[in-house]
């Protein structure tokens, strides 16, 4: 069977006891960067043989690996950070294996946006998560599609591009729209900004570099506004 193991998102205290079991007992792991992973592994004392799945070999190696799944061996797939297939690679094999019968579990785990949404003081009851925008083709029109969702929707940003995309969602959602920007979570920089759109941006703009993996949290076309003096940094 495969089993699908969250890994902490930066603080390696944050991965559970049944994921520990899972990555010690599977014949073997299978890793988006394999290097960075064996850290995780050698820190909890993990002796597994970890193998490269990641978006550059996926197809190539997915027969093989579904093919000794098939067989009866058992196999832990992880990523760099996070739950497996969210915004990560994962997708296409737990969909091979669930389409040739091998049986799929899925440990529950640490994901950036969920603790980012829940910081953000954005209503939380209905949301839409969109993951990384298109950096050319058809992002204009994905904008277009979450300005005018009625509730609070997130996205994963790079560092390089979180100024240009907050200017963005601005001129499309409007300056006001209330928004919040997590950093580094769970890291020892961890850093929560909030406010409007339009001081988001303009706060991260006057900024030298920025570091970090980001999630983008952004109020719904009916959000009350920010109340003035309402931006906070944590």
């Amino acid at each position: 069977m495969l089993y699908v193991v969250p890994t902490p998102i930066g603080n390696l205290e944050d991965i559970t006891l049944r994921a520990l079991r899972i990555l010690k007992e599977a014949a073997f792991v299978l890793a988006e960067d394999t290097r960075t992973s064996r850290k995780l592994l050698d820190h909890y004392g993990i002796e597994r043989p970890l193998r490269a799945y990641h978006a550059h070999n996926e197809h190539g190696v997915l027969s093989g690996i579904v093919s000794q799944l098939k067989e009866g061996v058992t196999a832990a797939l992880i990523s760099d950070a996070g739950t497996p297939a969210i915004s990560d690679p994962g997708f296409l094999l737990v969909r091979e294996c669930i389409r040739q019968g091998v049986r799929v579990e899925c440990l529950p785990g640490p994901t950036a946006f969920v603790p980012a949404l829940v910081a953000s003081g954005l209503p939380c009851d209905t949301f839409h998560f969109e993951g990384f925008l298109p950096h050319k083709k058809g992002r204009q029109t994905r904008l277009r599609f979450l300005s005018d969702l009625p509730h609070t929707f997130l996205l994963y940003e790079s560092p390089m591009r979180l100024v240009k995309c907050l200017e963005q969602l601005a001129e499309v959602c409007g300056p006001d729209r209330p928004a919040c920007v997590c950093r580094e979570l769970t890291k020892l920089y961890e850093e929560t900004a909030r406010g409007t759109l339009a001081m988001l941006a303009a706060d991260f703009k006057a900024r030298q570099a920025v570091k970090g993996e980001i999630v983008v949290v952004v109020g719904g076309r009916d959000s009350p506004p920010t109340p003035e003096g309402g931006g906070t940094r944590q």
